[in-house]
């Protein structure tokens, strides 16, 4: 299914919503994006980096974050939004498999997702 930016991002916060109502914590959730920082993240970063970041230490609400972010922000479940910068989409893509200690949800363009996937992607050995 093709989609937007901003459909990837929809699908994101649809995703936490439903993460959030199956009785997950705030504090397990990792939203990352590839392209234009997630509104949320825009809104916290408004106040300063330090209180932005300050939130990532408390660990108790859903933490929004860049995709290619060198701050550790691991999490039980990352989320992440394929939302742009689809030159550093695969690269983020391995980031988020590190983050993500027990579920990694990828929302984006399908066809777009495939071709990242196929590249990630390894053959498996051959057995002798």
């Amino acid at each position: 299914m093709s989609a937007t930016a901003q459909t990837a991002l929809e699908r994101a916060d649809e995703t936490v919503d439903l993460l959030l109502e199956s009785g997950r914590a705030p504090g397990d959730v990792l939203v990352l994006t590839t392209g234009d920082a997630h509104p949320w993240q825009q809104h916290e970063t408004s106040f300063g980096e330090e209180h932005y970041w300050a939130q990532l230490e408390e660990g108790g609400d859903v933490f929004y974050a860049d995709a290619l972010t060198a701050r550790p922000t691991g999490r039980e479940i990352v989320v992440l939004a394929v939302n742009g910068a689809t030159e550093s989409a695969a690269k983020a893509l391995a980031g988020a498999l590190d983050r993500a200690r027990s579920l990694l949800v990828v929302c984006g363009d399908t066809e777009q997702l495939s071709a990242l996937l196929d590249g990630v992607r390894q053959p498996a050995p051959a057995h002798a």
